[in-house]
């Protein structure tokens, strides 16, 4: 396309992460403009790609995010930031919380990368996730369009403190031991009900690899099922599922090739010929582990015996639609809980809970008032209201769901059986909760974005942390 110029960033927009600049004041070497909503795993995958990109050309382009909120909650800087800060983010961003710059750059779609020149004019951009080769191909015809500058890093300002844990999300409690998805560090650690580390699996650096507990390499894991002796593991950053044996400290792949692609009925040969998308949440009934895929907006289910994978419900697309198996709709689903025969689904971009029955595969929904409707309502399910759900937990004693609220900052409940959804009495806020397990008399809570685990009684309604020690 021939070289357009633009207009300038908001003026009133927030930087999070990052020094105020202005466009002219970045020009000198190519810019790429990646409009993204944190929430979305769909955009997650655009930051991963374009920042691979960047490793393999180092020095050759200045990256801008803008984050465009979607809910409410984005708009709160601090909580836009650790969403971005969860999937690794690197580079500047800025948060266009009224949409301004959305506006001024003529963005229709999450995401979008806008691509400039070294002065300052628009040579081509990318909406949505493309086709394959299409971002490194624009990409080239930027950095060939002229004389350029080398790229001057960025420094951080104020970067998350390092903790023993960071970011994280899935959670298995077992009736002596808690298995905590340490995503930020990419592992697993198995701990004492107290929070003593007993061990670790995997090196703590993004990789896929198998081997023993040393060896083995994870890419932000989400969600742990424990069933006997092994350990399952929605490893999404690698796109894979995976099983770590217990006993042994072996970990293997079940499927998934690390990188995201559509999954394909049938057999499992070869376990790394398989791709995923998001992998996030996991349900274990009937041998089977039920998969929930953030990134193709379908639940799945592999059959661990059979070593063979079911598309069970969901089109692809992202919508909030009843029905019977393909027919259905999700809007990236995250997290999964079981219980005769029925699998609750939390569907994030939704806002909303949503039932699969596995024998016949029909979906209903069960809290939501639809794609763009959410909010922190009580009461009757058809009236109540989420926002931006992470995690569900089933009670082992009693028909109630448990539902990290994660956009309000809340632990919900919802009684089974044509019961109302309550917001349960906690002394404060929760700072991004995405991830649950109802195990061992309580509620354990992965408080995400304050890097900390969470136990809440509810009986006593005492709420306290989990002093996670080596």
């Amino acid at each position: 396309m021939n070289a357009q110029p633009v207009q300038d960033l908001p003026e009133f927009a927030h930087w999070l992460n990052a020094d105020p600049q202005t466009l002219t004041e970045l020009r000198g070497c190519p810019l790429a403009l990646v409009f993204v909503n944190a929430a979305s795993v769909w955009c997650a995958q655009r930051l991963a790609e374009v920042a691979q990109w960047q490793q393999r050309n180092p020095g050759q382009l200045q990256v801008l995010v803008l984050q465009v909120p979607r809910f409410d909650f984005e708009r709160q800087p601090e909580a836009a930031l650790k969403l971005l800060r969860r999937q690794g983010l690197a580079a500047p961003a800025l948060l266009d919380a009224d949409w301004d710059g959305w506006r001024r750059f003529g963005v229709t779609a999450w995401p979008t990368v806008v691509l400039l020149d070294a002065q300052g004019r628009e040579r081509g951009r990318m909406v949505g996730l493309g086709q394959p080769g299409e971002l490194e191909r624009l990409l080239g015809q930027v950095l060939a369009a002229g004389p350029r500058a080398a790229v001057v890093p960025v420094t951080e300002r104020q970067p998350e403190l390092r903790q023993l844990l960071r970011f994280p999300t899935g959670l298995a409690v077992t009736e002596d031991r808690l298995y905590i998805a340490d995503s930020g560090h990419h592992r697993i650690l198995e701990c004492s009900h107290g929070g003593r580390i007993l061990r670790q699996f995997g090196l703590g650096t993004p990789d896929l690899m198998d081997g023993g507990s040393a060896e083995a390499a994870f890419n932000r894991p989400h969600a742990l099922v424990a069933v006997r002796e092994a350990l399952y593991v929605a490893d999404t950053g690698n796109h894979a599922l995976r099983r770590i044996n217990l006993i042994t400290g072996q970990v293997d792949t079940l499927c998934g090739s690390g990188r995201p692609g559509r999954p394909i009925e049938g057999p499992v040969g070869q376990a790394h010929a398989v791709s995923l998308d998001h992998p996030m949440g996991l349900a274990f009934a009937d041998n089977q582990l039920h998969v929930a895929m953030a990134g193709d907006n379908c639940i799945w289910s592999f059959h661990l015996g059979q070593r063979a994978l079911q598309w069970r419900a969901g089109s692809g697309t992202i919508e909030q639609r009843d029905g019977s198996g393909h027919l259905a709709a999700f809007a990236q689903p995250c997290a999964l809980a079981v219980v005769q025969q029925v699998l609750y689904v939390a569907d994030a971009l939704g806002a909303s809970v949503r039932s699969l029955q596995l024998r016949g595969d029909l979906v209903q929904t069960l809290i939501g008032q639809g794609m763009w409707q959410y909010g922190s309502a009580d009461g009757p399910r058809s009236q109540a209201s989420l926002q931006f759900p992470q995690a569900l937990a089933l009670s082992p004693d009693a028909p109630l769901l448990w539902i990290a609220d994660a956009g309000n900052g809340r632990l919900r409940s919802l009684r089974l059986g044509g019961g109302e959804v309550s917001t349960v009495a906690l002394p404060r806020r929760l700072r991004g909760p995405a991830g649950l397990a109802a195990s061992a008399g309580a509620v354990w809570i992965a408080e995400t974005d304050a890097h900390a685990i969470l136990r809440f009684d509810p009986v006593s309604g005492v709420l306290s942390e989990v002093p996670i020690s080596e």
